[in-house]
Protein backbone atom coordinates (compact mmCIF):
# COMPACT_ATOMS: atom_id res chain seq x y z
CA UNK A 1 0.00 0.00 0.00
CA UNK A 2 1.38 3.08 -1.01
CA UNK A 3 1.97 6.25 1.53
CA UNK A 4 -0.82 8.08 0.44
CA UNK A 5 -3.30 5.38 0.72
CA UNK A 6 -1.99 5.07 4.08
CA UNK A 7 -2.59 8.81 4.73
CA UNK A 8 -5.99 8.10 3.40
CA UNK A 9 -7.18 5.63 4.84
CA UNK A 10 -6.16 7.49 8.49
CA UNK A 11 -8.21 10.06 7.63
CA UNK A 12 -11.48 7.99 7.69
CA UNK A 13 -10.77 6.30 10.79
CA UNK A 14 -10.12 9.79 12.18
CA UNK A 15 -13.35 10.94 10.52
CA UNK A 16 -15.25 7.50 12.09
CA UNK A 17 -13.78 8.41 15.38
CA UNK A 18 -14.90 11.77 15.77
CA UNK A 19 -18.02 11.76 13.67
CA UNK A 20 -18.80 8.16 13.54
CA UNK A 21 -22.89 9.21 12.25
CA UNK A 22 -21.79 11.12 9.94
CA UNK A 23 -23.30 9.84 6.58
CA UNK A 24 -19.83 9.19 4.53
CA UNK A 25 -22.14 7.35 1.41
CA UNK A 26 -25.38 7.64 0.24
CA UNK A 27 -26.99 6.47 -2.98
CA UNK A 28 -30.49 7.23 -2.12
CA UNK A 29 -31.52 4.15 -1.30
CA UNK A 30 -28.93 3.16 1.09
CA UNK A 31 -26.74 5.50 3.51
CA UNK A 32 -23.49 4.37 5.32
CA UNK A 33 -22.02 6.59 7.73
CA UNK A 34 -18.18 7.13 8.29
CA UNK A 35 -18.36 4.31 11.78
CA UNK A 36 -19.70 1.80 9.57
CA UNK A 37 -17.44 2.21 6.45
CA UNK A 38 -14.25 0.29 8.07
CA UNK A 39 -16.29 -2.87 8.31
CA UNK A 40 -18.45 -2.47 5.35
CA UNK A 41 -14.62 -2.61 3.35
CA UNK A 42 -13.22 -5.22 5.70
CA UNK A 43 -16.31 -7.44 4.41
CA UNK A 44 -15.12 -6.72 0.63
CA UNK A 45 -11.50 -7.22 1.23
CA UNK A 46 -12.07 -10.39 2.83
CA UNK A 47 -14.40 -11.29 -0.31
CA UNK A 48 -11.91 -10.17 -2.51
CA UNK A 49 -9.32 -12.62 -1.07
CA UNK A 50 -10.60 -15.57 -0.81
CA UNK A 51 -12.16 -15.34 -4.87
CA UNK A 52 -8.58 -14.58 -5.54
CA UNK A 53 -9.43 -11.41 -7.86
CA UNK A 54 -6.23 -9.59 -8.06
CA UNK A 55 -7.23 -7.78 -11.60
CA UNK A 56 -10.73 -6.73 -10.77
CA UNK A 57 -13.30 -4.71 -13.46
CA UNK A 58 -15.90 -2.47 -11.77
CA UNK A 59 -18.59 -2.56 -13.73
CA UNK A 60 -21.57 -1.20 -11.23
CA UNK A 61 -23.63 1.33 -11.80
CA UNK A 62 -22.71 4.78 -9.56
CA UNK A 63 -24.31 4.04 -6.07
CA UNK A 64 -22.71 2.55 -2.56
CA UNK A 65 -21.53 -0.64 -4.29
CA UNK A 66 -19.58 1.03 -7.13
CA UNK A 67 -18.05 2.69 -3.60
CA UNK A 68 -17.15 -0.04 -1.19
CA UNK A 69 -15.61 -2.04 -3.68
CA UNK A 70 -13.63 0.29 -5.16
CA UNK A 71 -12.36 1.55 -2.08
CA UNK A 72 -11.56 -2.40 -0.90
CA UNK A 73 -9.63 -2.79 -3.70
CA UNK A 74 -7.81 0.48 -3.25
CA UNK A 75 -7.02 -0.83 0.42
CA UNK A 76 -5.66 -4.12 -0.91
CA UNK A 77 -3.55 -2.35 -3.77
CA UNK A 78 -5.47 -4.82 -6.02
CA UNK A 79 -5.50 -3.83 -9.96
CA UNK A 80 -9.19 -2.01 -9.89
CA UNK A 81 -10.45 -1.37 -13.97
CA UNK A 82 -13.67 0.90 -13.97
CA UNK A 83 -15.85 -0.13 -17.16
CA UNK A 84 -17.40 2.25 -18.83
CA UNK A 85 -20.96 1.77 -19.63
CA UNK A 86 -20.68 2.90 -22.94
CA UNK A 87 -18.30 0.97 -23.85
CA UNK A 88 -19.58 -1.50 -26.75
CA UNK A 89 -18.78 -5.10 -26.24
CA UNK A 90 -15.98 -5.18 -28.64
CA UNK A 91 -14.69 -2.48 -26.47
CA UNK A 92 -15.26 -3.95 -23.61
CA UNK A 93 -13.61 -7.72 -24.87
CA UNK A 94 -10.57 -5.25 -25.58
CA UNK A 95 -10.64 -4.37 -22.08
CA UNK A 96 -10.70 -7.60 -20.19
CA UNK A 97 -8.20 -9.02 -22.91
CA UNK A 98 -5.36 -6.27 -23.14
CA UNK A 99 -5.71 -5.98 -18.79
CA UNK A 100 -5.53 -10.04 -18.09
CA UNK A 101 -9.18 -8.90 -15.60
CA UNK A 102 -9.01 -12.05 -13.75
CA UNK A 103 -12.87 -10.84 -11.96
CA UNK A 104 -15.73 -9.04 -12.81
CA UNK A 105 -18.40 -6.99 -10.37
CA UNK A 106 -21.33 -6.05 -11.83
CA UNK A 107 -23.61 -7.36 -14.74
CA UNK A 108 -22.32 -8.72 -17.92
CA UNK A 109 -19.62 -10.59 -16.77
CA UNK A 110 -20.89 -13.67 -18.42
CA UNK A 111 -21.14 -12.82 -21.73
CA UNK A 112 -17.02 -12.18 -21.59
CA UNK A 113 -15.76 -15.08 -20.04
CA UNK A 114 -16.24 -14.88 -16.46
CA UNK A 115 -18.28 -17.75 -14.21
CA UNK A 116 -20.20 -17.09 -11.14
CA UNK A 117 -18.65 -18.37 -8.07
CA UNK A 118 -20.13 -18.60 -4.29
CA UNK A 119 -19.98 -14.42 -3.76
CA UNK A 120 -23.11 -13.90 -5.83
CA UNK A 121 -21.08 -10.06 -6.87
CA UNK A 122 -17.85 -11.70 -7.72
CA UNK A 123 -17.19 -13.12 -11.12
CA UNK A 124 -14.37 -14.97 -12.45
CA UNK A 125 -12.13 -16.60 -14.65
CA UNK A 126 -8.79 -18.61 -15.26
CA UNK A 127 -5.84 -15.97 -16.78
CA UNK A 128 -3.15 -18.38 -17.42
CA UNK A 129 -0.57 -15.68 -18.70
CA UNK A 130 -1.81 -11.94 -17.62
CA UNK A 131 -0.19 -9.32 -19.50
CA UNK A 132 2.73 -7.60 -17.61
CA UNK A 133 1.53 -4.19 -16.39
CA UNK A 134 3.73 -1.54 -15.29
CA UNK A 135 5.49 -1.76 -11.69
CA UNK A 136 3.00 -0.41 -9.15
CA UNK A 137 -0.18 -0.57 -11.22
CA UNK A 138 -3.14 -0.60 -8.70
CA UNK A 139 -5.54 1.11 -11.53
CA UNK A 140 -5.99 1.24 -15.17
CA UNK A 141 -8.42 3.89 -16.59
CA UNK A 142 -9.39 3.17 -20.26
CA UNK A 143 -9.78 6.27 -22.33
CA UNK A 144 -13.34 6.50 -24.20
CA UNK A 145 -11.11 5.63 -27.36
CA UNK A 146 -9.75 8.16 -29.70
CA UNK A 147 -10.32 4.90 -32.12
CA UNK A 148 -12.24 1.69 -32.02
CA UNK A 149 -10.10 0.04 -29.52
CA UNK A 150 -9.08 2.54 -26.07
CA UNK A 151 -6.22 2.50 -24.50
CA UNK A 152 -5.47 1.58 -20.65
CA UNK A 153 -3.85 4.64 -18.64
CA UNK A 154 -1.66 2.57 -15.85
CA UNK A 155 -1.94 4.52 -12.64
CA UNK A 156 -0.35 3.88 -9.38
CA UNK A 157 -2.32 4.00 -6.21
CA UNK A 158 -0.62 7.33 -5.20
CA UNK A 159 -1.18 9.52 -8.30
CA UNK A 160 -5.51 9.29 -7.80
CA UNK A 161 -4.97 10.26 -4.07
CA UNK A 162 -2.28 13.13 -4.56
CA UNK A 163 -5.13 14.85 -6.90
CA UNK A 164 -7.83 14.31 -4.00
CA UNK A 165 -5.46 16.09 -1.74
CA UNK A 166 -4.83 18.83 -4.00
CA UNK A 167 -8.52 19.00 -4.51
CA UNK A 168 -9.48 19.03 -1.30
CA UNK A 169 -7.21 22.14 -0.49
CA UNK A 170 -8.59 23.88 -2.85
CA UNK A 171 -12.40 23.48 -1.74
CA UNK A 172 -11.97 23.31 2.06
CA UNK A 173 -12.35 26.67 2.97
CA UNK A 174 -15.56 26.45 1.31
CA UNK A 175 -17.10 23.98 4.11
CA UNK A 176 -18.24 21.19 1.26
CA UNK A 177 -20.45 19.24 3.47
CA UNK A 178 -22.08 17.02 0.52
CA UNK A 179 -21.25 16.27 -3.05
CA UNK A 180 -23.63 14.98 -5.62
CA UNK A 181 -21.56 12.65 -8.53
CA UNK A 182 -23.35 13.53 -12.01
CA UNK A 183 -20.93 11.62 -14.12
CA UNK A 184 -20.29 7.96 -13.62
CA UNK A 185 -17.87 6.90 -10.74
CA UNK A 186 -16.25 4.98 -13.91
CA UNK A 187 -15.01 8.14 -14.97
CA UNK A 188 -11.94 8.76 -13.33
CA UNK A 189 -12.52 12.68 -12.63
CA UNK A 190 -15.47 11.46 -10.49
CA UNK A 191 -14.05 8.55 -9.13
CA UNK A 192 -11.42 11.45 -7.73
CA UNK A 193 -13.38 14.49 -7.55
CA UNK A 194 -16.81 12.98 -6.08
CA UNK A 195 -15.48 10.31 -4.13
CA UNK A 196 -12.26 10.19 -2.66
CA UNK A 197 -12.13 14.08 -2.19
CA UNK A 198 -15.36 14.27 -0.42
CA UNK A 199 -14.07 11.43 1.93
CA UNK A 200 -11.17 13.22 2.18
CA UNK A 201 -12.52 16.18 3.77
CA UNK A 202 -15.06 14.04 6.30
CA UNK A 203 -17.68 14.93 3.67
CA UNK A 204 -20.55 13.04 2.50
CA UNK A 205 -20.31 11.61 -1.21
CA UNK A 206 -24.13 11.23 -2.45
CA UNK A 207 -24.18 8.63 -5.55
CA UNK A 208 -27.81 7.60 -6.86
CA UNK A 209 -27.99 5.75 -10.16
CA UNK A 210 -26.86 7.69 -13.39
CA UNK A 211 -30.54 7.33 -14.31
CA UNK A 212 -31.77 9.37 -11.52
CA UNK A 213 -29.56 11.88 -12.71
CA UNK A 214 -31.03 12.25 -16.01
CA UNK A 215 -28.51 9.97 -18.29
CA UNK A 216 -30.06 8.40 -20.96
CA UNK A 217 -27.19 6.42 -22.11
CA UNK A 218 -23.92 7.92 -22.48
CA UNK A 219 -24.90 11.02 -24.89
CA UNK A 220 -28.40 11.95 -23.61
CA UNK A 221 -29.27 13.93 -20.93
CA UNK A 222 -32.59 14.90 -18.90
CA UNK A 223 -32.02 18.18 -16.85
CA UNK A 224 -35.32 18.18 -15.11
CA UNK A 225 -34.30 14.88 -13.33
CA UNK A 226 -31.06 16.08 -12.60
CA UNK A 227 -32.51 19.55 -10.90
CA UNK A 228 -34.67 17.16 -8.88
CA UNK A 229 -31.70 15.03 -7.45
CA UNK A 230 -29.94 18.46 -6.90
CA UNK A 231 -32.89 19.56 -5.04
CA UNK A 232 -33.18 16.07 -2.94
CA UNK A 233 -29.54 16.12 -2.23
CA UNK A 234 -28.85 19.66 -1.71
CA UNK A 235 -25.38 19.45 -2.77
CA UNK A 236 -22.58 21.93 -2.06
CA UNK A 237 -20.73 20.51 -4.77
CA UNK A 238 -20.80 18.92 -8.52
CA UNK A 239 -18.60 18.28 -11.38
CA UNK A 240 -20.38 18.88 -14.87
CA UNK A 241 -19.05 18.64 -18.39
CA UNK A 242 -20.09 21.70 -20.71
CA UNK A 243 -23.32 19.89 -22.08
CA UNK A 244 -24.61 19.06 -18.60
CA UNK A 245 -24.62 22.79 -17.25
CA UNK A 246 -26.08 23.95 -20.74
CA UNK A 247 -28.69 21.81 -20.27
CA UNK A 248 -29.09 22.44 -16.34
CA UNK A 249 -28.61 26.36 -17.12
CA UNK A 250 -31.14 26.27 -20.24
CA UNK A 251 -33.84 24.39 -17.52
CA UNK A 252 -33.03 26.71 -14.12
CA UNK A 253 -31.33 30.07 -15.29
CA UNK A 254 -30.93 30.79 -11.63
CA UNK A 255 -28.09 28.37 -9.75
CA UNK A 256 -29.95 26.32 -7.19
CA UNK A 257 -29.20 27.73 -3.61
CA UNK A 258 -27.62 24.73 -1.94
CA UNK A 259 -24.51 25.03 -4.40
CA UNK A 260 -20.99 26.66 -3.16
CA UNK A 261 -18.67 24.82 -5.89
CA UNK A 262 -19.45 23.27 -9.65
CA UNK A 263 -16.21 21.88 -11.28
CA UNK A 264 -15.91 22.43 -15.12
CA UNK A 265 -14.03 20.25 -17.69
CA UNK A 266 -14.19 17.00 -20.28
CA UNK A 267 -14.24 19.40 -23.42
CA UNK A 268 -13.86 23.13 -24.66
CA UNK A 269 -16.29 25.47 -22.66
CA UNK A 270 -17.81 28.30 -24.52
CA UNK A 271 -17.14 31.66 -23.06
CA UNK A 272 -20.73 32.71 -23.59
CA UNK A 273 -22.28 29.46 -21.82
CA UNK A 274 -19.44 30.56 -18.66
CA UNK A 275 -20.92 33.84 -18.75
CA UNK A 276 -24.85 32.70 -18.50
CA UNK A 277 -24.13 30.32 -16.11
CA UNK A 278 -22.36 33.25 -13.87
CA UNK A 279 -24.98 35.29 -14.31
CA UNK A 280 -26.96 32.70 -13.09
CA UNK A 281 -25.28 32.84 -10.00
CA UNK A 282 -24.24 28.93 -10.92
CA UNK A 283 -20.42 28.67 -9.20
CA UNK A 284 -18.95 27.52 -12.07
CA UNK A 285 -15.09 27.33 -11.91
CA UNK A 286 -13.39 25.58 -15.27
CA UNK A 287 -10.77 23.49 -15.09
CA UNK A 288 -8.38 21.25 -17.13
CA UNK A 289 -6.60 17.34 -16.84
CA UNK A 290 -6.44 14.54 -18.48
CA UNK A 291 -6.00 10.63 -17.47
CA UNK A 292 -2.63 10.60 -17.95
CA UNK A 293 -2.12 12.68 -15.43
CA UNK A 294 -4.62 11.53 -12.50
CA UNK A 295 -7.15 13.47 -14.00
CA UNK A 296 -6.72 17.17 -13.21
CA UNK A 297 -4.17 19.60 -13.76
CA UNK A 298 -5.22 23.03 -13.76
CA UNK A 299 -8.54 24.48 -12.10
CA UNK A 300 -9.52 28.57 -11.50
CA UNK A 301 -9.86 29.05 -7.63
CA UNK A 302 -13.11 30.43 -5.53
CA UNK A 303 -11.86 34.21 -4.75
CA UNK A 304 -9.72 34.84 -7.90
CA UNK A 305 -9.96 36.05 -11.32
CA UNK A 306 -11.19 33.53 -14.03
CA UNK A 307 -8.57 32.91 -16.34
CA UNK A 308 -8.13 30.39 -18.92
CA UNK A 309 -8.43 26.72 -16.77
CA UNK A 310 -6.71 27.99 -13.70
CA UNK A 311 -3.13 27.38 -12.05
CA UNK A 312 -1.93 24.44 -11.53
CA UNK A 313 -3.09 22.74 -8.22
CA UNK A 314 -0.09 22.02 -5.67
CA UNK A 315 0.59 19.02 -7.03
CA UNK A 316 1.45 19.53 -10.61
CA UNK A 317 3.85 21.05 -12.44
CA UNK A 318 3.34 22.70 -15.85
CA UNK A 319 5.37 24.01 -18.90
CA UNK A 320 4.80 24.40 -22.30
CA UNK A 321 7.34 23.48 -25.62
CA UNK A 322 8.48 25.92 -28.25
CA UNK A 323 5.43 25.10 -30.08
CA UNK A 324 3.27 25.86 -27.21
CA UNK A 325 2.13 22.23 -26.01
CA UNK A 326 1.21 21.73 -22.75
CA UNK A 327 3.69 19.03 -20.60
CA UNK A 328 2.93 18.49 -17.52
CA UNK A 329 4.79 16.28 -14.67
CA UNK A 330 3.50 15.42 -11.07
CA UNK A 331 0.85 12.30 -10.57
CA UNK A 332 1.18 11.21 -14.18
CA UNK A 333 0.54 7.66 -15.77
CA UNK A 334 2.92 4.94 -15.58
CA UNK A 335 2.58 4.27 -19.07
CA UNK A 336 -0.24 3.34 -21.39
CA UNK A 337 -0.79 -0.51 -21.22
CA UNK A 338 1.38 -2.92 -23.48
CA UNK A 339 3.54 0.08 -23.95
CA UNK A 340 6.89 1.36 -23.00
CA UNK A 341 7.24 3.66 -19.21
CA UNK A 342 6.08 6.97 -19.69
CA UNK A 343 8.46 9.57 -18.80
CA UNK A 344 8.67 12.43 -15.58
CA UNK A 345 7.02 14.88 -18.40
CA UNK A 346 3.56 13.99 -20.43
CA UNK A 347 3.10 15.56 -23.93
CA UNK A 348 -0.80 16.49 -23.58
CA UNK A 349 -1.02 17.38 -27.56
CA UNK A 350 -2.65 20.26 -26.11
CA UNK A 351 -1.45 24.00 -27.05
CA UNK A 352 -1.83 26.47 -24.81
CA UNK A 353 0.12 29.95 -23.39
CA UNK A 354 -0.06 31.45 -19.95
CA UNK A 355 -2.41 34.39 -18.72
CA UNK A 356 0.16 35.35 -15.75
CA UNK A 357 0.12 32.18 -13.61
CA UNK A 358 -2.78 30.67 -15.21
CA UNK A 359 -3.25 28.09 -18.51
CA UNK A 360 -5.03 29.15 -21.69
CA UNK A 361 -5.82 26.50 -24.09
CA UNK A 362 -5.28 27.14 -28.15
CA UNK A 363 -6.77 23.61 -29.26
CA UNK A 364 -5.20 20.31 -30.08
CA UNK A 365 -2.45 19.25 -31.47
CA UNK A 366 -3.82 16.05 -33.23
CA UNK A 367 -7.52 15.69 -35.00
CA UNK A 368 -9.28 14.06 -32.16
CA UNK A 369 -12.28 15.77 -31.04
CA UNK A 370 -14.11 15.96 -27.88
CA UNK A 371 -17.69 15.94 -28.08
CA UNK A 372 -20.01 18.00 -25.06
CA UNK A 373 -20.33 15.17 -23.11
CA UNK A 374 -16.28 14.78 -22.53
CA UNK A 375 -15.68 11.76 -24.89
CA UNK A 376 -12.26 11.32 -27.12
CA UNK A 377 -13.40 10.93 -30.64
CA UNK A 378 -11.03 10.24 -33.65
CA UNK A 379 -12.91 11.40 -36.62
CA UNK A 380 -10.95 8.87 -39.11
CA UNK A 381 -11.87 6.27 -37.15
CA UNK A 382 -15.82 7.25 -37.60
CA UNK A 383 -15.88 8.15 -41.00
CA UNK A 384 -14.01 4.60 -41.88
CA UNK A 385 -17.32 2.76 -40.79
CA UNK A 386 -19.25 5.04 -42.51
CA UNK A 387 -17.31 4.90 -45.56
CA UNK A 388 -17.30 0.93 -45.21
CA UNK A 389 -21.17 1.23 -46.36
CA UNK A 390 -22.06 0.67 -50.04
CA UNK A 391 -23.60 4.20 -50.30
CA UNK A 392 -20.85 6.49 -48.80
CA UNK A 393 -18.03 7.26 -51.01
CA UNK A 394 -16.81 10.10 -48.45
CA UNK A 395 -17.34 11.32 -45.47
CA UNK A 396 -16.16 13.96 -42.64
CA UNK A 397 -17.16 13.74 -39.27
CA UNK A 398 -16.95 16.93 -36.25
CA UNK A 399 -18.10 16.90 -32.87
CA UNK A 400 -16.31 19.09 -31.71
CA UNK A 401 -17.91 20.39 -27.89
CA UNK A 402 -21.29 19.41 -29.41
CA UNK A 403 -23.87 17.07 -28.06
CA UNK A 404 -24.12 15.27 -30.92
CA UNK A 405 -21.81 14.26 -33.56
CA UNK A 406 -22.47 15.62 -37.26
CA UNK A 407 -21.27 14.09 -40.81
CA UNK A 408 -20.56 15.32 -44.33
CA UNK A 409 -21.59 12.80 -46.71
CA UNK A 410 -20.69 11.76 -50.28
CA UNK A 411 -23.10 9.24 -51.56
CA UNK A 412 -21.25 6.50 -54.07
CA UNK A 413 -23.64 7.78 -56.63
CA UNK A 414 -25.00 11.02 -57.34
CA UNK A 415 -28.99 9.07 -58.00
CA UNK A 416 -29.02 7.73 -54.29
CA UNK A 417 -31.95 9.31 -52.56
CA UNK A 418 -31.48 10.50 -48.70
CA UNK A 419 -33.63 7.15 -47.65
CA UNK A 420 -30.18 5.01 -48.92
CA UNK A 421 -27.46 7.53 -47.32
CA UNK A 422 -30.09 7.52 -44.25
CA UNK A 423 -29.66 3.50 -43.47
CA UNK A 424 -26.24 3.57 -44.33
CA UNK A 425 -25.46 5.81 -41.30
CA UNK A 426 -27.68 3.63 -39.23
CA UNK A 427 -25.89 0.55 -40.38
CA UNK A 428 -22.58 2.17 -39.65
CA UNK A 429 -24.11 3.63 -36.28
CA UNK A 430 -25.20 0.31 -35.29
CA UNK A 431 -21.23 -0.90 -34.81
CA UNK A 432 -20.38 2.23 -33.22
CA UNK A 433 -20.25 3.15 -29.41
CA UNK A 434 -23.45 5.60 -28.52
CA UNK A 435 -20.74 8.54 -27.71
CA UNK A 436 -19.18 7.94 -31.67
CA UNK A 437 -22.36 7.70 -33.64
CA UNK A 438 -23.36 10.23 -36.08
CA UNK A 439 -26.91 12.04 -35.52
CA UNK A 440 -26.69 14.87 -37.93
CA UNK A 441 -25.95 14.06 -41.54
CA UNK A 442 -25.94 16.70 -44.83
CA UNK A 443 -25.18 15.74 -48.52
CA UNK A 444 -21.77 17.17 -49.58
CA UNK A 445 -20.08 17.17 -53.10
CA UNK A 446 -17.42 14.90 -53.18
CA UNK A 447 -13.57 16.38 -51.83
CA UNK A 448 -11.19 16.13 -54.82
CA UNK A 449 -8.19 17.78 -55.43
CA UNK A 450 -9.79 20.62 -57.72
CA UNK A 451 -11.16 21.73 -55.22
CA UNK A 452 -8.66 21.67 -52.42
CA UNK A 453 -10.66 19.68 -50.19
CA UNK A 454 -7.97 16.50 -50.95
CA UNK A 455 -4.41 15.50 -50.56
CA UNK A 456 -2.82 13.90 -53.64
CA UNK A 457 -2.06 10.92 -51.52
CA UNK A 458 -5.82 10.49 -50.42
CA UNK A 459 -6.46 12.36 -47.11
CA UNK A 460 -9.46 15.07 -46.07
CA UNK A 461 -8.01 18.36 -45.93
CA UNK A 462 -10.09 18.94 -42.72
CA UNK A 463 -9.37 22.66 -42.50
CA UNK A 464 -10.48 23.23 -45.75
CA UNK A 465 -14.03 21.21 -45.86
CA UNK A 466 -14.21 22.86 -42.04
CA UNK A 467 -14.37 26.15 -43.90
CA UNK A 468 -16.38 25.44 -46.60
CA UNK A 469 -19.30 23.96 -44.46
CA UNK A 470 -18.64 25.90 -40.96
CA UNK A 471 -21.69 27.35 -40.87
CA UNK A 472 -23.57 23.85 -40.76
CA UNK A 473 -20.91 22.20 -39.29
CA UNK A 474 -20.63 24.96 -36.05
CA UNK A 475 -24.52 25.46 -35.65
CA UNK A 476 -26.59 25.53 -32.64
CA UNK A 477 -27.97 21.89 -32.49
CA UNK A 478 -31.27 23.13 -32.92
CA UNK A 479 -30.65 24.48 -36.09
CA UNK A 480 -28.26 21.37 -37.68
CA UNK A 481 -30.71 19.97 -40.41
CA UNK A 482 -29.83 17.25 -42.88
CA UNK A 483 -31.00 19.05 -46.10
CA UNK A 484 -29.00 18.87 -49.08
CA UNK A 485 -26.11 21.75 -49.08
CA UNK A 486 -26.14 23.82 -52.84
CA UNK A 487 -23.56 22.38 -55.23
CA UNK A 488 -20.60 23.51 -55.60
CA UNK A 489 -19.22 25.49 -59.26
Amino acid sequence: MSRCAEAFLARLARHAAERPERPALDDGHRRLSYGELAAALDDRCRRLAQSGARRVALALDNGLEWALWDLALLRDARVAVPVPAFFSDAQRRHLVASAGLDAWLGPGGEALGFCATPDPAIATRRVASPPALHAGTTRITFTSGTSGTPKGVCLDGRAPLTVAESLAAVVEPLGIERHLAMLPLATLLENIGGLYVPLWLGATACLPPVAELGWQGASGFDPRRALAAIEAFRPHSLILVPQLLQALVAASPEAPDSLRFVALGGARVAAALLAKAQAGGWPVFEGYGLSECGSVVCLNRPGEATRGVGRPLPHAEVRLDDSGEVQVRGATMLGYLGEPAAGDWHQSGDLGHWQGEALALDGRRREVFITAYGRNVDPQWVEGELCAQDAIAQALVFGEALPANRALVVPAAPGLDDARLATAIAAANAGLPDYARVQAWRRATPFTLQNQQLTGNGRLRRDAIHERYRDWLLAPPTAATDNPLPTEE
